[in-house]
């Protein structure tokens, strides 16, 4: 008998043993409990004056008791949906580009398929690749191909590796489930805001390779796609090394960043339109004012504090995102003499900064002219402009007290920013479109009504912020192809995700659509 227990509250202060809460809570004896296991683990901090933990747990019972359904926190556990394989049977093997998360879970599926599925990602694997991060961290030498958003894993590789998601999904825990197998740690199947931590994403991704390897996959690193045929339902993919693959389907898991190849695809005739995107700052906060602004008294029983929260201004919203506690903001241009930031945590978050995305709205209407592509050139302008303000890799910022003054700061006073190449003061005016800036103005002192202390005058907003999500959605089909039949578009670079999760998410359904 499978059983789910629900509203269990321990205060955090306290350490418990949870069978022995359930033997002492619940009419269920202890010789009777298989097996138990987390199902979902969070914080209740509503209330400052006492802070406690939440569990959802499941358990297996030896003998069926029908008369514990009778008690409000106990439920029969409905399993969440298998994932369901196929054989393969196309003429081709399939082609994967690109091996972000959607990539990756895309490939995966079809590895266990046995289509052997090619992968082709113009990055290095993730061994090399992190050295060539190292390069540009250190040295400032950016390999265009291969960075912290291009090489295996994607650009998720080198941010928390934060595994929430607004979509609700059956097969999220399997995707959850797979992290954990590959090398995440066991909190990711049941942390209420899961995270892998870049240290472990490594890992992670490369014993997803190593699986599809197993399998009959193959890996193709530092090879571009560049070019597609069509001819009598198989799609000829060509490469930069003269390298040519021929499929009946060709995934495409570009990433939002691969822009040369999605200027290509609208060249050639794939249906596109232009879709609402996001642009801001990077704010950061002392990690132990979080801790204290969200837990209060209790902050030192408990794990780095995140936050997430948007306020609805007249005409836009503004809005928090990636939250990286105790990390880091990070150089993650991929382009030469631009600046983008992203944040990046470690799976202990212990470092001394706190930062999230700051993000305003932008929709079609503020960069579309000729085009659907144009939001591709609004991103390139803004992040060429906000190298200029220093010429050499640092990031524009000011701090919040003289940015909602109107002023520029000339130091930083009691936090200090973690961006790897340093940072140059600046009126944001500079580096972002004039309603961004005007939108952040307002929304601070309204975010901080929310979360006291958010507008700490100290506090560092660094630039820019430009690739939470892809300006362009290549259109598709119910079937999940794009208007060439064969070519599916998939992930963040399609407009079809928003994270790791939905991302990896996407890719695996949309291989599963191939036979399903």
């Amino acid at each position: 008998m499978l059983i789910k227990i629900s509203n269990i509250k321990i205060p955090v202060t306290e350490t418990t043993d949870l069978k022995k809460y359930v033997v002492r809570h619940f009419p269920i004896k202890a010789d009777n409990i298989e097996e138990m296991k987390i199902l979902r683990q969070s914080v209740d901090a509503r209330k400052k004056s006492q802070v406690f933990y939440l569990y959802q747990l499941l358990l297996k019972l030896k003998k069926e008791d029908e008369s514990l359904l009778n008690n409000s926190s106990i439920s029969l556990y409905k399993p969440h949906a298998e994932v369901q394989y196929a054989e393969w049977e196309a003429e081709h093997r399939p082609v994967v580009v690109g091996f972000g998360p959607a990539g990756m879970f895309a490939a995966l599926y079809l590895a266990r398929c046995k289509a052997r599925p090619i992968v082709i990602e113009r990055g290095s694997r993730i061994e090399q690749r992190k050295q060539e991060v190292e390069e540009f961290l250190r040295y400032r030498r950016l390999n265009p191909n291969s960075n912290v958003q291009f090489g295996e894993g994607g650009a998720g590789t080198f941010s928390d590796g934060k595994l929430s998601t607004n979509v609700n999904d059956d097969f999220i825990q399997f995707i959850l489930e797979e992290f954990y197998r590959h090398g995440a740690c066991e909190d990711v199947c049941y942390a209420a805001q899961p995270h892998v931590g870049t240290d472990y994403l490594a890992k992670v991704v490369r014993n997803i390779r190593e699986e599809i390897i197993s399998l009959g996959g193959e890996f193709h690193f530092n090879t571009i796609f560049t070019d597609y045929t069509t001819e009598k339902g198989v799609v000829s993919v060509f490469c930069d090394n003269d390298k040519i693959f021929r499929t009946n389907h060709l995934l495409l898991c570009l990433g939002h960043s691969a822009r040369d190849t999605i200027r290509h695809l609208y060249d050639k005739g794939l249906s596109m339109e232009a879709k609402a995107f996001s642009m801001g700052v990077r704010i950061e906060h002392k990690q132990k004012d979080i801790n204290r602004m969200q837990y209060g008294q209790f902050a030192s029983f408990l794990p780095a504090a995140s936050y997430r929260t948007v306020v609805h201004l007249k005409e836009r919203s503004v809005y928090t995102f990636c939250m990286c506690p105790g990390g880091t903001v990070m150089a993650s241009t991929n382009d030469e003499h631009t600046i983008v930031t992203n944040g990046m945590s470690e799976k202990n978050r212990d470092k001394e900064n706190a930062n999230s995305a700051l993000l305003v709205g932008v929709n079609p209407e503020d960069f579309v002219v000729d085009s659907p592509l144009d939001g591709l050139s609004f991103q390139e302008k803004y992040e060429h402009k906000a190298f200029d303000v220093s010429g050499d890799y640092r990031a524009p910022a000011n701090l919040v007290g003289e940015f909602l003054r109107g002023k520029v700061a000339k130091s930083v006073r009691t936090v200090k920013p973690s961006y790897p190449h340093g940072i140059c003061f600046c009126d944001l005016n500079q580096c972002l479109p004039k309603f961004v800036v005007q939108s952040l103005r307002e929304a601070l002192p309204l975010i901080d009504r929310k979360l006291h202390g958010f507008a700490n005058p100290d506090a560092v907003m660094t630039g820019i912020e430009s690739r939470s999500s892809s300006p362009v959605r290549i259109l598709r089909g119910e079937d999940r192809q794009s208007n060439v039949p064969g070519i599916y578009p998939v992930g963040e670079g399609a407009g079809y995700a928003g994270g790791i999760v939905s991302a990896a998410l996407d890719g695996l359904k949309t291989a599963m659509k191939i036979f399903f």
